[in-house]
């Protein structure tokens, strides 16, 4: 079976390294050319265009910005619906609306194109070894057909039902990898403002109930400063504003993801944007100083 991804940021790479490791054909692009090298060099197929990656595969993931991106690529010029044959199918693994992903289903359903919805959680670190978390919305049917390539990719697969689902449940996710980064930030400033050495707020942490494996493994880079980046703040951000257009849409108020979007906001307006999302604690270090 063929595989295609449109889009080699850090997450599409890790994934498309997972899969030539475990022997699949891979046919790649990303707009930026650089960024697909590493696949190059490990035996994918580079192409110029979405429309390319979709004649040479069965399955085609999407792994772009955001629902717009997602278009472009989906229905654009030289498109993925472009590159239209009997076997093809698409799978979404962005973070977008699902509202968008609702209209993005149906549209190829009306070209004749199985989509499904496959946002994953975990960053390039975990995607590279084929321990993601993938959620999935669409027909089960075109899901069985392909679950062996997801368990390729990850290490624990839930079907949900129909599309958007599986995007509703990722954007639920995303508020507890926000909500997490803030308290752990505020916890380190509490402690150092109390001259606390912040490592003995973490042990005690992680020896409770509450202890996340954000406690036990990104905080103490934070505390070290060390913001090198598997998720970028800016798409934190970029997906907290998504979340906070799903709840509108949806009739629903979330106060704390709001006021979490505007500290992110603030964060990347302070040109913290492409380090790591849990360089917020210098944002809020920062702001601490400050008063």
């Amino acid at each position: 079976m063929k595989i295609g991804i449109v889009g080699t940021g850090l997450l599409g790479s890790a994934v498309g390294l997972n899969l030539l490791d475990k022997g699949y054909q891979l046919t790649a692009y990303n707009r930026t050319m650089d960024k697909t090298r590493k696949l190059a060099d490990r035996g994918a197929k580079i192409v110029s265009s979405p429309k390319e990656v979709a004649e040479n595969s069965d399955l085609v993931f999407t792994i772009v910005k955001n629902a717009d991106a997602v278009r472009k690529v989906a229905f654009g010029d030289a498109c993925i619906a472009c590159g239209k044959h009997d076997a093809l199918t698409v799978a979404d693994m962005s973070t977008i609306n699902p509202i968008d992903s609702k209209q993005i289903a149906r549209e190829f359903q009306n070209r004749g194109i199985s989509f499904l919805d496959t946002p994953v959680m975990g960053g390039p670190n975990v995607a590279i070894t084929g321990g993601l978390v993938m959620m999935v919305g669409g027909d089960m049917r075109v899901f069985e057909k392909y679950r062996q390539i997801f368990d390729a990719i990850a290490g624990k697969v839930f079907y949900l039902g129909e599309n958007g689902t599986a995007h509703a449940v990722k954007l639920a996710m995303n508020i507890q990898i926000a909500m997490l980064a803030l308290s752990i930030s505020e916890g380190i400033v509490l402690a150092r403002g109390a001259s606390v050495d912040p490592e003995i707020f973490l042990k005690i942490l992680n020896s409770t109930y509450f202890k996340t494996g954000m406690s036990e493994n990104k905080a103490y880079k934070m505390i070290e400063g060390s913001f090198e980046p598997t998720f970028t703040l800016s798409n934190l951000k970029k997906d907290l504003d998504t979340i906070n257009e799903a709840a509108e849409a949806f009739g629903v108020s979330l106060p704390m993801t709001k006021a979490a979007g505007d500290v992110f906001g603030d964060a990347e307006e302070a040109g913290l944007g492409q380090i790591d999302y849990t360089g917020i604690i210098s944002y809020l270090e920062k702001r601490a100083r400050s008063g």
